[in-house]
């Protein structure tokens, strides 16, 4: 049963040390490792001469292998609870890492990053069912982007400071590290776990609940929406903003380092903005869909000044485009607040097998389109490819807004006209003669 934050101060800390730290750690760790390739690019390059095609197919491996993970997650979580699940999948990610640090070729990076993957597949996944077993609906918008802030703080971490660790390790002694902390932060969620731990109740079958997510008229609707913008966000901004503003913007890699240490900094504000600006609209009669649509109608704007290139505000566009990407993650709160609550996992579970898919392709895709182009002598790829691949993007995400658009135009009603003119006829029937 879902019910309020506690009152008391014990209840408080309980809540944040059983709930709130080792969820948000995991989900920590599953930023960090998404988008630690984003700042190693350089040296993936010159260690195995990486092109683009390459780089977005190993980056973009790290999500075809979350989708795989959703099904087998799902299932575990109503069996075994968050705690067991997020201690089984979180070791299965620091073999990855380990094997990832160890790889000597194409081939053995992409196996490595599909464990990684696969690994951390499910951590917001338990994120989000431990946190709505103790949170009550109304809070839960802030409560989910608490989470989501912690992956922000992971994506940060990705960025400037993994580049400052470079300097006393290299990359591969640097995902040694990485594997160590993972496997950390899986003991650690078993350590503070309850002692007596209520499993959630039995849910229909896998495959059926899914049919029943995907029928649903809600679901569908934020998925129509969102869904796009949510592809273009993850596939985009773990690699490819980086890329752009080195390849157009002629910018250093520690400059880019530092922009994208600022656009996913940004990411915990934009979280925990996204959460409270829901509940403040909740409260005023606003529905979360309604503040979907403007957050991703200001998101596709960026993108449109991303493909228009003004130089001077490269910088302020990737860190918009980060930060106002967050909007995205509002589909979580969306779809567990629209959802009965039998159907609450597998719909998380459906919402993150579409979005990782997306991620996958439109990350992967990304890569290809600029591939399509040759490089100068200083490897540096034209704009042009780059606002192909963004102009891309953006057409796929108008339908979703114009679709929105249509369903909230005000419909004009013909029946109060017919009843208008029945009543006008019945007074003149009166006052004419008989």
């Amino acid at each position: 049963m879902n019910f309020s934050l506690p009152a008391s101060w014990a209840g408080r800390l309980s809540l944040s040390l059983c709930v709130f730290l080792p969820f948000s750690l995991g989900q920590f760790m599953h930023a960090l490792l998404r988008n630690a390739n984003a700042v190693l690019v350089p040296n993936l390059v010159t260690t195995f001469s990486l092109n683009p095609g390459q780089l977005g197919l190993l980056t973009s491996t790290f999500f075809f292998s979350v989708v795989l993970a959703q099904l087998p997650t799902s299932a575990a979580l109503e069996r075994y609870g968050p705690y067991k699940v997020q201690l089984g999948l979180l070791m299965l990610a620091a073999s990855g890492t380990l094997m990832f640090a160890g790889s000597h070729d194409f081939a053995q990076l992409v196996i490595a990053r599909a464990i990684m993957g696969f690994g951390v597949g499910g951590t917001l996944m338990t994120a989000v069912k431990a946190v709505t077993a103790r949170v009550a609906p109304e809070r839960l918008p802030s409560a989910v982007a608490i989470v989501i802030a912690a992956g922000g703080i992971g994506s940060a971490a990705a960025t400037m400071p993994m580049r400052q660790l470079l300097e006393y390790t290299d990359w591969r002694g640097l995902f040694v590290w990485l594997a160590a902390a993972t496997a950390t932060v899986a003991v650690l969620s078993w350590i503070v776990k309850p002692r007596v731990v209520k499993l959630p109740a039995a849910t229909p079958r896998s495959l059926d609940a899914l049919r029943q997510v995907l029928r649903t008229p809600a679901f569908r609707r934020t998925i129509s929406l969102v869904l796009v913008s949510h592809w273009t966000y993850w596939g985009v901004q773990g690699l490819w903003i980086g890329r752009w503003l080195s390849d157009v913007g002629y910018l250093p890699e520690g400059v880019v380092a530092y922009l994208l240490y600022l656009g996913m900094a940004a990411v915990v504000f934009g979280a925990i903005a996204v959460g409270m600006i829901t509940e403040w609209a909740g409260r005023r009669g606003i529905g979360a869909l309604d503040v979907a649509a403007i957050g991703v109608a200001l998101y596709v704007l960026i993108q449109i000044g991303i493909i228009v290139s003004y130089r001077p505000s490269l910088p302020m566009l990737a860190v918009l485009f980060t930060l106002v990407g967050t909007i995205t993650g509002i589909e979580y709160t969306i779809v567990q607040q629209s959802m009965p609550k039998e159907l609450g996992s597998p719909a998380s579970s459906c919402l993150n097998m579409l979005i990782f898919l997306g991620a996958f392709l439109m990350q992967a895709c990304f890569g290809q389109i600029i591939a399509l182009w040759s490089p100068d002598a200083s490897g540096h790829y034209p704009a042009v490819a780059y606002r192909v691949a963004f102009g891309v993007a953006v057409l796929l995400q108008l339908p979703g807004l114009l679709r929105y658009a249509w369903q909230r135009r005000p419909v004009k009603c013909a029946v109060p006209k017919l009843i208008l003119k029945e009543q006008e006829y019945e007074v003149s029937a009166l006052r004419s003669p008989r």
